[in-house]
């Protein structure tokens, strides 16, 4: 029997333990946006940057002969899931999701919860804070509308350019983040703000958990809507998921 190809759209810790799962099951290539510099090791074959769009995306697993579209990108990802769905229904090619569950706020956190960047620059305040901005680098820009305020900005690749503000400090690291580590810096850098999108997963939940245990306040960017597809929470049931698409039921012993 010919094996099933499969298109992970990636770029997520859970996206590579996927394809890891499902390499000896079907012909799987993982797509990466390209927006990291020097991504991990994939352990399958990769390929890095933007389709151009629904319709590009479309082509894409017409002229590969896609057999099953598994969307893995990350929480905030809302263009790439939306141009999956859109590309799927173009096609008909069956799409699934993984949707990281997002955390929850529990006794001790001190969240303000916000819907966009711009809102976290304003929720800020006028006062000057000393903030730890845990966004990543695509949108650090947007707090240059709020240069009163300290800024230790962590990154996996470089900020370029880095913020026109007059107090900023950069730290490149890549998670996962353990708490003990994540209060030594909030507390070495005397941090009194967090800001960070809810990303959810236990790799980035340290800052969370270290700004609850010191009674930092934390701006949380609530996560945009994405479209309505099959999906599963975690790896093995999306595998699980999988394995029902890429065996047929015969085999299966059903």
């Amino acid at each position: 029997m010919t094996m099933k190809t499969i298109l992970i759209l990636g770029g997520t810790t859970e996206a590579r333990q996927l394809a890891g799962k499902l390499v000896t099951r079907a012909s799987v290539t993982l797509s990466l946006a390209g927006r990291t510099e020097s991504p991990v090791a994939q352990g399958v074959p990769v390929r890095s940057g933007g389709f151009g769009g629904a319709d590009g995306l479309a082509a894409y697993l017409t002229d590969r002969s896609i057999d099953l579209l598994i969307d893995a990108t990350h929480p905030y990802a809302a263009r790439i899931s939306t141009n999956a769905a859109q590309a799927a229904q173009l096609t008909g090619v069956p799409i699934l999701a993984l949707r990281r569950p997002g955390w929850r706020p529990v006794q001790g956190d001190r969240w303000i919860e916000v819907d966009t960047v711009g809102a976290a620059v304003q929720a800020l305040g006028d006062t000057p804070r000393r903030v730890f901005l845990a966004i990543g680098r695509q949108e650090a820009g947007a707090f240059e509308a709020a240069p009163q305020h300290h800024y230790l900005i962590r990154s996996v690749d470089p900020v370029e350019p880095e913020l026109a503000v007059p107090d900023a400090t950069y730290l490149l690291a890549r998670g996962p983040f353990r708490e003990s580590e994540e209060c030594a810096l909030l507390e070495g850098q005397s941090i009194d703000i967090v800001v960070c999108k809810n990303s959810g997963g236990a790799a980035t939940y340290g800052k969370i958990a270290a700004a609850r245990a010191l009674g930092i306040d934390v701006v949380m960017i609530r996560r945009p809507d994405l479209p309505q597809v099959p999906s599963a929470e975690s790896v093995d049931q999306l595998a699980a998921m999988v394995d029902h698409f890429v065996e047929p039921a015969a085999e299966r012993g059903v």
